[in-house]
C-alpha cells in the first residue's frame, strides 16, 4: 500500500515541516483579509494575479498542447478558477463580518459539503459520515445561533462563510479530476489567473480603485501571497504527492485554532466563549466525515 493510500500513516519529517508551514501560511489568512482595508473583489484580484505569475515560469512549457485531454483539463482549470473567486469573495466577507473564529470553522464544512456532492453524482456515503454531517451542522445551528445574538452584520458572515464552504466543495473537486491529466503548476497558474479575471470585472463595475492605496495595504497584499497563497496551497499540493488526502484534510482542520490565535494577536479579537461549543462539534463532525469517506472522492 502506497504512503498516499494509507490513511493512518504518519507522515515522514520533510512532509511534516511541509504541512506545518503550510497550517501557519493559511492560518494567516483570516486575519490578514481583516487587517486589509482593500475592497474585497480587489484584493481578491491583486492576491490570485500575484499567485498566478508566480508559478507561471513552472508551468508555461505545458501551455503549448493540441492534445485534446489536456485543453480539457485546462478549460477545467479556468472555470475552477471562476469557481474559487467566488469561494473567496464569500470567505474574505465572512473574515470581516463575523469573528476569524467562526468564519473558518464554517469554512470547514467544505468536506461535508465534497461527500454530498458526490453523493448527488452516484457516490457511496457511509452511515458514520452521515453522523458526522448531522454532528458537524448541529455545530452550525449553534454557532449562526450566537452570532444572530451578537448582530444582523455577523449573522450575514455566518451564511458568507457556509456558501464559500460549499463552493470550496466544488473547486476541490474540480482540481482533484483536473490534476489527474495536468501539472500542479500548470493547474494553479490557469485557475489564479481566471479567479483573478472574475474578481476584476466586478471591481470595476463597483467602481472600485485598483492603485490608489497606503504602503500598509499593499504590504498586507504581499503578506497574503505569500503566507496563504504561495506558503499553504504550495507546501500541502507539495505534500499530497507522498502524503494520504485525509491525513491533510484534518491537517487543514488546524487553520481554525491558528487563524483564532493570530487574531487574537493582531486584532485583539477573542471569540466570544458561546462559540466555543459550537466550533468543537463542527469540527468534531468534520472529522468523522472525512475519516468515514473515501479521502479520494471527497478531499484534494
Amino acid at each position: 500500500m502506497s504512503s498516499i493510500e494509507n490513511h493512518t500513516q504518519i507522515p515522514q519529517r520533510p512532509d511534516l515541516f511541509r504541512l506545518g508551514l503550510g497550517t501557519l501560511g493559511i492560518g494567516t489568512s483570516g486575519p490578514l483579509i481583516a487587517l486589509s482595508a482593500m475592497p474585497v473583489v480587489v484584493l481578491i484580484f491583486w492576491r490570485n494575479l500575484g499567485g498566478a505569475l508566480l508559478t507561471l515560469p513552472f508551468a508555461v512549457k505545458a501551455f503549448v498542447t493540441h492534445d485534446y485531454k489536456y485543453r480539457r483539463a485546462m478549460a477545467l482549470s479556468a472555470l475552477s478558477g471562476v469557481v474559487l473567486a467566488f469561494h473567496f469573495i464569500g470567505f474574505f466577507l465572512a473574515m470581516r463580518w463575523t469573528s476569524i473564529a467562526a468564519g473558518t470553522a464554517l469554512v470547514a464544512l467544505q468536506p461535508i459539503f465534497a461527500a454530498l456532492i458526490v453523493k448527488f453524482l452516484g457516490g457511496d456515503i457511509p452511515s458514520r459520515a452521515w453522523l458526522g454531517m448531522g454532528i458537524a451542522f448541529i455545530g452550525v445551528i449553534m454557532i449562526s445561533g450566537v452570532d444572530l445574538s451578537i448582530s444582523w452584520l455577523a449573522f450575514q458572515g455566518d451564511i458568507a462563510a457556509v456558501i464559500a464552504a460549499v463552493l470550496s466543495a466544488i473547486y476541490v473537486l474540480l482540481g482533484s479530476k483536473v490534476q489527474r491529466e495536468i501539472g500542479t503548476h500548470t493547474y494553479t497558474s490557469i485557475c489564479y489567473f481566471f479567479c483573478a479575471i472574475t474578481a476584476l470585472p466586478i471591481a470595476l463595475v463597483l467602481d472600485f480603485k485598483l492603485f490608489d492605496f497606503e504602503l500598509r495595504e499593499w504590504l498586507l497584499l504581499l503578506a497574503l501571497i505569500a503566507g496563504a497563497q504561495i506558503l499553504g496551497h504550495s507546501m500541502f499540493n507539495a505534500a499530497l504527492k507522498r502524503v494520504s488526502p485525509a491525513i491533510v484534510s484534518l491537517i487543514v482542520f488546524l487553520e481554525v485554532p491558528v487563524s483564532t490565535l493570530l487574531a487574537i494577536w493582531w486584532l485583539g479579537q477573542t471569540p466570544s466563549i458561546a462559540l466555543i461549543p459550537g466550533i468543537i462539534v463542527i469540527l468534531s463532525g468534520c472529522v468523522l466525515v472525512v475519516l468515514r469517506t473515501r479521502p479520494t472522492e471527497v478531499v484534494a
